[in-house]
């Protein structure tokens, strides 16, 4: 059995397509090292079907191997969000007073879990306008203190 180079195109293509009805970002990768031999096959188009598979293995496993280790770290420091661990410490200006038992809103420089402005609570007052630095993250809010 010898597969013509389109086979792999297509069924590159396919697993490629696929990927979008299974949400793993996984499926891709197969998708992409059957795109690497169908190209490689239109260069040398007597390849073997042994060498042809063992071809899309080697290039499958080696993008999946880069994805997760080389990639995908980089990629999660640099989305908006960060862990709520990440945020404690965090120093911002209060742009409305706080209270116990009331809540005040804090702005950051840059954003903090997505987002410049989040409302807060704080254990003594805080006038406005004074720095805070994120003592702990409570859901949808933030606890505060003085600097």
């Amino acid at each position: 059995m010898h597969l013509e180079w389109w086979a792999w195109i297509v069924g590159g293509i396919a697993l490629i397509v696929a990927e979008l009805a299974i949400p793993s970002f996984f499926v891709i990768w197969f998708g992409l090292g059957a795109l690497l031999v169908g190209l490689l096959m239109l260069a040398l188009p007597d390849l073997s079907l042994t060498a042809q598979l063992a071809t899309w293995t080697a290039a499958s496993l080696a993008m999946v191997v880069l994805w997760f280790r080389v990639f995908k770290p980089s990629f999660q420091k640099t989305r908006i969000g960060t862990s709520a661990g990440e945020a404690i410490g965090e120093i911002g200006l209060l742009v409305a007073a706080v209270a116990p038992f009331e809540r005040g809103k804090v702005r950051f420089q840059r954003p903090v879990l997505g987002s410049e402005e989040w409302v807060c609570v704080a254990d003594s007052p805080i006038a406005a306008g004074e720095r805070v630095k994120v003592i702990t993250v409570e859901g949808s809010f933030l606890t505060v203190g003085k600097i």
